[in-house]
Parts: C-alpha cells; sequence; structure tokens
C-alpha cells in the first residue's frame, strides 16, 4: 500500500491553482471536469510520478469551520518537505507570500508556516540529517 493522493481543501480551484503552480513551484499533473467543479491534481516536479496533491473544493459545509478553527489555532492543514526552510522562506516571500510562522528551529526539525491564500495555513519543513 502508498499513498497516491492527499487533498487539501480550497475555496476558489483556479486561484488555488495559480497559486501552488506559480507560487508554490508544484506542476498541474491532472485538470478534468468533474460534475460543478474539476478535478485538478499537482505534483512537485522533482517527483512526477510521486504523490499528487488534489485541490480538493471546500464546499462540504463542515469544511468552513474546520478550516477557520485550524487558521484560527495556527495549525497547518498539511506539510511540505523543502531541502531549506530558510531559502524557501526568503523565495516565497519575495514572491509575495504571508508567513504566520517565521523559520524556526524545533529539535530536529526547522518549519515556517504560509497562508496560501485560497483558506489554510501550510507548513514547509526539513528535518536535520
Amino acid at each position: 500500500m502508498r499513498i497516491n493522493i492527499a487533498s487539501v481543501m480550497v475555496d476558489d480551484e483556479e486561484k488555488a491553482l495559480r497559486f501552488y503552480t506559480d507560487v508554490l513551484g508544484f506542476q498541474e499533473k491532472t485538470n478534468v471536469p468533474a460534475g460543478e467543479h474539476r478535478w485538478i491534481t499537482v505534483v512537485s516536479p522533482a517527483d512526477p510520478d510521486g504523490v499528487e496533491l488534489l485541490l480538493e473544493p471546500a464546499g462540504h459545509p463542515a469544511a468552513k469551520p474546520f478550516r477557520e478553527a485550524l487558521v484560527a489555532d495556527g495549525i497547518p492543514y498539511t506539510s511540505f518537505a523543502v531541502d531549506d526552510v530558510q531559502a524557501e522562506y526568503e523565495r516565497l516571500r519575495g514572491l509575495g507570500v504571508t508567513f504566520t510562522q517565521e523559520p524556526t528551529e524545533m529539535g530536529p526539525v526547522t518549519t515556517a508556516v504560509l497562508d496560501d491564500t485560497c483558506g489554510n495555513l501550510i507548513q514547509i519543513a526539513k528535518l536535520a540529517a
């Protein structure tokens, strides 16, 4: 068994697609009609056949209070691995990304938390070698 698709709920599919590709640097893998929405996935350019991230429309009534509670408590919806948290933080800040947590060492891991502009906080992290 392996992880094939993970999802992040977004309030605007097109805005999310632009942010996750143009800003974060993922590649669009799938973008097909799925009822009133689309099935949009992105992947890491370093692993185009790896785990896909589904940009899931957040239309379910439970989604809004769940996501608002996570943001209010400063809890990231998910986490992405990076090679250098400080360098990625600086690159993304240069692109106008807002961070709710600057790079912080926490034992064997360094993390930072950003606002994905689509209703979520996202953590970037690097585990010390």
